[in-house]
C-alpha cells in the first residue's frame, strides 16, 4: 500500500474565532487618542485636555476602504452598497500603575480585555498647552509604560490561573480519565505561558502549538492581542515628513515588539481634514503633498484582526462579508445565513481580477475561470461567491 499522504495541520490563529471583532485605541492620557478616534469616525468623543475625560469607551464602526468594492458597485450599479466595517473603541488613558489599580486602571484594562487588537497611540508632538501626564515628552518611556502595564496585568491573571490549575492537577495525581489528562495539560500550558510573560515577553510573540493557542485564546490575554503603533506627530512634522522621535520609536518597536507595525500620522491634521468639505479636503492634501493616512490605518487595523472578506454582487446589492482568515466555504456561507451553512451544496467562485479583466460573469464562465468549490475550500480575500444550498431537514436542536 502507498504511504498515507501527510495532512498539513492548519495553524490555529491567536484570538477569538469570530468575525465580529473590535480594535481598541490605547495610550497614556493626552496623547491624542480621542482626537484620532474623532477623525477616524467623525464621532464626537470628548477630547478635552485633561486625563480621564473619556471614562466610558466610545464605539464606532468605520467602512474599510477598498478599490475592489468601489469597482463592483460601479459594475453592478446595485440598489444597496454595504462595505466591510471595522469596529473601533476609544479607551480612556492608562497611567503608570494601572495594573495595580492606579487612575481607574482596572476598569480601563477590562475595556482592553474586551477588544481583539490594539491601536497604541504614541505622542511624538510637543505642545505646551497639552499637559503630559508624565511631565515631559518622551515617547519611548510612554510606550514602555503601556507595554509593562499590560504585561503585569497578564502576569497577575496567569499567576492565579496557574496556581488554581496546578492545585487541581496535583489532586488528580497520575493517570486518570481523558478529562483529567486534559486538565493537567491545560495546567502545564498556562504555567508555560506564565513563565514566558515573567521573562518580560508579550504572548503574541511566542511560537505556540495549536493546542497551546487554543488554551491561550480562552484566557483573553492583553499581550496576546495584535498591536499597531500610531505615532502622533504635529501637523508641521507630518507635512514635512520629519520628526526626531520616529527613528527612535521604530528602533524601540524592533527591539521590544518585533514584527509590530508603526504608522506615523497627525491627529491634528486628520481632524482638520474631517472638518473640511470634500473639495477643501482634496485641496488641503494637494497643497501640502500630504494625503490622509486614515485609510491605511483602517485597512491595517482590519488585517491585524486576521479578518478578510468576500463579495456578493448583483443589481440588488453589492456587499463585503467579513470572515476570519482560513474560513471554509460552508462557514463563510453561514455568515450570510445559517441555512446557507446547514444546507451547503457548493460555492461558485469568481476571482475579482478575472471579472474586472473579462468584464462580465458570462465571459468569466466562457474563459473557464468560474469555479465550483466544495466544503473544504478555504475562502480567499476578495473572492466573489454565490452559494448553492438546500435545506429540507429541520435545524438540529442544540
Amino acid at each position: 500500500m502507498p504511504p498515507k499522504k501527510a495532512v498539513k495541520e492548519e495553524k490555529v490563529l491567536l484570538g477569538r474565532p469570530s468575525n465580529n471583532l473590535k480594535i481598541g485605541v490605547v495610550g497614556l492620557p493626552n496623547v491624542g487618542k480621542s482626537t484620532f478616534f474623532n477623525a477616524l469616525t467623525n464621532a464626537s468623543a470628548a477630547a478635552e485636555n485633561y486625563p480621564f475625560c473619556t471614562i466610558d469607551p466610545e464605539e464606532s464602526r468605520v467602512a474599510v476602504p477598498d478599490a475592489r468594492f468601489d469597482w463592483l458597485c460601479q459594475h453592478y450599479k446595485p440598489a444597496k452598497e454595504i462595505p466591510a466595517f471595522l469596529t473601533v473603541i476609544d479607551i480612556a488613558g492608562l497611567v503608570k500603575g494601572a495594573a495595580s489599580g492606579a487612575g481607574l486602571g482596572n476598569a480601563f484594562l477590562s475595556h482592553i480585555k474586551a477588544v481583539d487588537a490594539i491601536f497604541h497611540v504614541v505622542r511624538a508632538f510637543d505642545e505646551p498647552d497639552v499637559i503630559h501626564v508624565e511631565g515631559e515628552l518622551e515617547p519611548l518611556r510612554d510606550m514602555a509604560i503601556i507595554r509593562e502595564e499590560l504585561r503585569l496585568k497578564d502576569e497577575e491573571f496567569l499567576t492565579k490561573q496557574a496556581t488554581e490549575l496546578n492545585n487541581v492537577a496535583k489532586r488528580l495525581g497520575h493517570g486518570g480519565s481523558a478529562a483529567d489528562k486534559a486538565k493537567k495539560e491545560e495546567a502545564a500550558i498556562v504555567t508555560k505561558v506564565l513563565e514566558w510573560v515573567q521573562q518580560g515577553k508579550d504572548v503574541r510573540h511566542g511560537n505556540w502549538s495549536n493546542k497551546e493557542v487554543e488554551v491561550i485564546n480562552g484566557l483573553h490575554l492583553l499581550t496576546a492581542k495584535p498591536v499597531i503603533y500610531l505615532a502622533n506627530l504635529s501637523e508641521k512634522d507630518y507635512i514635512r515628513k520629519k520628526n526626531k522621535w520616529l527613528p527612535k520609536i521604530k528602533a524601540w518597536i524592533d527591539e521590544n515588539s518585533p514584527g509590530d507595525m508603526m504608522i506615523p500620522y497627525s491627529g491634528a491634521y486628520e481632524y482638520r481634514l474631517t472638518l473640511a468639505s470634500a473639495e477643501e479636503k482634496e485641496q488641503i492634501q494637494k497643497e501640502n503633498n500630504a494625503p490622509s493616512v486614515l485609510p491605511k490605518i483602517i485597512v491595517n487595523g482590519y488585517a491585524a484582526l486576521q479578518l478578510i472578506y468576500f463579495f456578493t454582487g448583483g443589481p440588488d446589492e453589492v456587499r463585503a462579508w467579513t470572515i476570519r482568515k482560513n474560513t471554509k466555504a460552508p462557514q463563510a456561507a453561514g455568515v450570510i445565513h445559517t441555512d446557507f451553512e446547514r444546507g451547503f451544496i457548493m460555492a461558485e467562485v469568481m476571482k475579482y481580477e478575472d471579472l474586472k479583466e473579462l468584464g462580465s460573469e458570462s465571459a468569466v464562465k466562457a474563459a473557464g475561470k468560474y469555479m465550483q468549490k466544495g466544503k473544504d475550500y478555504i475562502v480567499e480575500d476578495g473572492d466573489i461567491i454565490y452559494f448553492k444550498f438546500n435545506v429540507t431537514a429541520p435545524a438540529k436542536k442544540k
